[in-house]
């Protein structure tokens, strides 16, 4: 599922991410696919990964680039007290993120989010069941989970066999979070 395209699922709800003052995050953005389809679309984006040298490249075309490594110990959330127009994730999972990552979406802002899913292993990597979604679990991060002052609505999840570069089992979540 890793190339240089943009995700089929990315290309079909990126439009949905408001037009705002607020930037787009796209976290442990590898070679930076997604990061080129915002800016090539207008879009003020924040680019997060661990890899310093993808990076580069992709401040040369004006992404904000952040060398972050998502799963250093003793990690503390950088978003704190930033929000979000929207936030992509693709191939790329880390439970303890989920509950920051929904936080940091602005009011009418829209998470897209695409990673491997449990059956993946028939396919290829990766394999270990941690880093697998199980049944419906980006429902349970995302969807039902409220605050007082928000919820949100889901526009499109899907657990699904795909066959882009490779074949694989994914799992993805597109939401919009909502003011009460």
């Amino acid at each position: 599922m890793s190339n240089s395209n943009p995700s089929s699922w990315v290309l079909r709800f990126f439009e949905e991410i408001p037009r705002s003052k607020d930037p787009v995050l796209d976290l442990a953005c590898g070679s930076g696919r997604h990061t080129r389809l915002l800016i090539a679309a207008g879009y003020d984006v924040w680019a997060v990964d661990r890899d310093a040298d993808s990076l580069s490249e992709l401040e040369k075309i004006g992404a904000n680039c952040l060398h972050i490594d998502l799963e250093q110990d003793g990690f503390k959330w950088p978003f704190a007290s930033e929000q979000f127009a929207g936030i992509i994730v693709t191939n790329y999972l880390h439970r303890p993120l989920m509950p920051l990552i929904l936080s940091s979406l602005a009011d009418n802002g829209v998470l897209i989010y695409e990673t491997f899913a449990i059956g993946n292993e028939k396919y290829g990597r990766p394999r270990n069941p941690d880093f697998l979604l199980q049944e419906n679990e980006l429902l349970t991060h995302f969807v039902g989970v409220e605050s007082a002052t928000w919820r949100q609505q889901c526009l499109a999840f899907e657990h699904t066999y795909v066959n882009q570069t490779t074949e694989a089992i994914v799992q993805r979540i597109c939401i919009r979070r909502l003011r009460k």
